[in-house]
């Protein structure tokens, strides 16, 4: 089996993202401009936009972090993302999710102008990707999509399962592996808790992407000798022998599957640090735009 090591693809794709950066810097541009709303403290949260700033500082990036307390109303936040849509020296921003309660997520994600929505979750720029045309492609489907060329995985009329149909991951991903395009034309299936003889599906494919938030679900009799295995899922499993008293698991068996696969992701190391690249990348094509 070969690991696809994505924390090291990452790096290496930071790095020319840096001698680009640096290149503008020095032809007296200004730098690319990430900008995060982070509200409340929810630690995975915080996590995340703690990768996502150090990332911006290897890619030679300028990134604003604003922190608003959980209790920020809907409207405050509204006007913050109005004021970003407003800001020239700001290519894209994200809002970290999830939010509070009290704010409706929908409503939010509409308000971010299309054009600075690196995120790529606004429905304009989901339609366009539906669509095969040009637009800013979900993080995690994008880092995915990078790491499957780099690999040289061929998809081209292959049998690809997708398990979860979430709007960030599961069904973007069904779509951009089944378009017309250089790492795409394979035969897509999604599949998710109410699919009946699921196991039957995965064990048919040739790359199998889980996405499904259950620790450790595809097990080894689940997937054919030589599939592709990029696991999505993270997942915290009590375990007293480590310090934090858990450890991060991902949504398939990793250790029962090394001696039957061709490739796979590790988690952690693997599809994460690809989310936050494909978030560097479409900020960039939003400064050159």
């Amino acid at each position: 089996m070969e690991l696809i090591d994505g924390r090291g693809l990452a790096l290496k794709l930071k790095e020319d993202l840096r001698k680009k950066t640096d290149k503008f810097a020095e032809a007296g541009r200004r730098r690319p401009h990430l900008a995060a709303i982070l509200v409340g403290n929810d630690p995975a949260s915080e996590s995340y936009v703690r990768n996502k700033v150090r990332s911006c500082e290897q890619a030679g990036f300028e990134s604003t972090l604003i922190r608003r307390p959980s209790e920020v109303s809907e409207s405050e936040l509204l006007g913050l993302i109005d004021e970003l849509n407003s800001n020239s020296e700001i290519d894209g921003y994200i809002v970290q999710l999830p939010l509070p309660m009290h704010i409706d997520e929908q409503k939010v994600l509409l308000a971010i102008k299309p054009s600075k929505d690196v995120d790529g979750f606004h429905p304009m720029n989901f339609g366009k990707m539906a669509l095969g045309m040009d637009s800013f492609l979900p993080a995690t489907p994008y880092g995915i999509l990078l790491m499957l060329e780099y690999y040289n995985i061929p998809t081209e009329g292959k049998e690809v399962v997708v398990i979860g149909r979430s709007n960030i991951v599961g069904t973007p991903m069904s779509i951009l592996l089944s378009r017309k395009q250089k790492v795409g034309n394979a035969t897509v299936t999604l599949v998710h808790s109410r699919t009946q003889n699921l196991a039957n599906h995965i064990k048919n494919s040739d790359i199998v992407i889980a996405a499904i938030g259950i620790p450790e679900f595809v097990k080894p009799d689940m997937v054919k000798k030589g599939a592709v295995i990029i696991d999505v899922g993270i997942n915290r499993v009590e375990d007293a022998s480590k310090k934090r008293g858990y450890r991060l698991v991902g949504d398939v068996d990793f250790e029962g599957l090394t001696s039957k696969v061709s490739f796979m992701t590790p988690v952690p190391g693997g599809v994460g640090p690809m989310t936050v690249l494909g978030l560097l990348m479409n900020t960039m094509k939003a400064y050159e735009m």
